[in-house]
């Protein structure tokens, strides 16, 4: 996602927010965003390795997770990379959120390792963690002094990719974002250079995700075509990806949900999860992300669960400016027939999300969350929308509190998380 400079808020609070946000919608336009080549289908992370091989790095750093490692999802492209004769070492210590402390860790172990390159293996969190390792060692700086947009002055070392997941479509975005344990907040690192040179869509990795992961991530990569659909940035090139990527899930997440072993639906969905990231990367994202992002911060909410449970509310939030937009995304989820009147369209697009979210068990309400930790979380979540967005319509404190408080827990659900 881009992130615009803070002097935008100031700007926007007196000329209106809408209008600096679609002026700032047309430098981006302009900017230049890098795509990686793609191996894509079963296998195509050895091949990856065999590729990655070839070009003659001195040592690869491995960025994953504990639980990666131990599968042995790591097999194909460390066996590749051996037979191409170049030396790696795995930092496999990633956990969600990817905290600012394991990031140092793996600065320290790329430095002492003499590695000049970086393969980032796994979820979100191990893509985030990898590009704020690559941009800080080139920089020499600490990853709080490059968050913000373009705060390094050197690309940074070559980064490739192997999502084990189908959501975040970090493989081919421009931002990191990292949490800061000791103040419960996610940070993000925004720079065009951080798009890795080359990355991998293989199947075969994902095939063991457990249905709850397989349904939050599913439904990350939907709210990231929604949103950069709807919003005030879109392009001919980010509808068109949005809308693939919009029809590839409704087609293939719930297929997923009930049989991970489905080779071709877990493609595709890895495919909608790309097409989606390079929509929301030039178009960006909006409301849902703004609370989303804070519900992680606080609670270690997974995003794509947040994003999830928070959808149908920003979106019915948004009213009828953005009806006629529902309406497309319903046609293409084939919710609906085209000859159909566009608030009949957009409502039944808005039904087809509930119904999506019950099929996929997710829930209505976040057990984590408090009554007491609402405001503060409304007036991040507005400020952070209010400074990068271009959402359809902004909201006010208030109205955001309302949003949130929708989704508190039962008293009884309350009571016994707290007892």
């Amino acid at each position: 996602m881009v992130v615009i400079p803070n002097l935008l808020s100031d700007v926007g609070r007196s000329v209106g927010l809408s209008t600096v946000m679609r002026v700032a919608g047309l430098v981006t336009r302009l900017l230049p965003i890098p795509q990686p080549t793609m191996l894509v289908g079963p296998g195509s992370s050895a091949r990856l390795g065999h590729a990655v091989a070839g070009i003659g790095h001195q040592k690869i750093l491995i960025v994953t997770d504990r639980v990666i490692s131990g599968l042995g999802l790591l097999d194909g492209l460390t066996r590749a990379l051996t037979e191409g004769g170049t030396a790696f070492c795995v930092f496999d210590e990633i956990t969600p959120d990817a905290p600012i402390p394991q990031i140092e860790q793996g600065i320290e172990i790329f430095k002492a390792e003499g590695c000049d390159a970086i393969v980032a293996f796994g979820g979100g969190s191990a893509m985030d963690a990898a590009k704020a390792i690559g941009l800080s060692v080139t920089n020499h700086k600490h990853p709080r002094r490059l968050v913000g947009y373009f705060r390094g002055f050197h690309a940074p070392v070559p980064i490739y990719a192997v999502p084990t997941t189908a959501g975040t479509g970090s493989e081919v975005t421009v931002a990191a974002v990292i949490s800061d344990p000791e103040n419960n907040k996610k940070l993000v690192i925004a720079d065009s250079r951080l798009v890795p040179k080359m990355a991998a869509l293989d199947p075969e990795l994902m095939t063991g995700l457990p249905p709850d992961i397989t349904a939050a991530t599913g439904m990350d990569a939907l709210t990231h075509a929604i949103e950069a659909f709807i919003g005030h940035w879109s392009t001919s090139f980010t509808d068109r990806m949005a809308l693939a990527a919009v029809g590839m899930i409704y087609d293939n997440l719930r297929v997923v949900y009930k049989n991970g072993k489905n080779l071709t639906a877990r493609e595709n969905m890895a495919l909608a999860s790309n097409y989606a990231g390079l929509a929301f990367t030039r178009a960006n994202v909006g409301n849902v992300h703004a609370i989303a992002h804070q519900l992680g911060g606080k609670y270690h909410t997974p995003h794509g669960l947040a994003n999830a449970i928070m959808l149908p509310h920003v979106l019915r939030f948004y009213g009828p400016c953005i009806d006629d937009k529902l309406a497309v995304l319903a046609v293409r989820a084939k919710v609906g027939a085209a000859a159909e009147p566009a608030d009949v369209l957009a409502q039944k697009f808005l039904e087809s999300i509930d119904a999506l979210n019950r099929d996929l068990g997710i829930p209505r309400q976040l057990d984590a969350l408090r009554k007491a930790d609402i405001p503060a979380l409304a007036k991040a979540a507005c400020w952070e929308a209010d400074t990068n967005y271009p959402v359809p319509r902004y909201m006010s404190v208030e109205t955001c509190e309302e949003l949130i408080r929708a989704v508190l827990p039962k008293a009884a659900s309350r009571k016994k998380s707290t007892g």
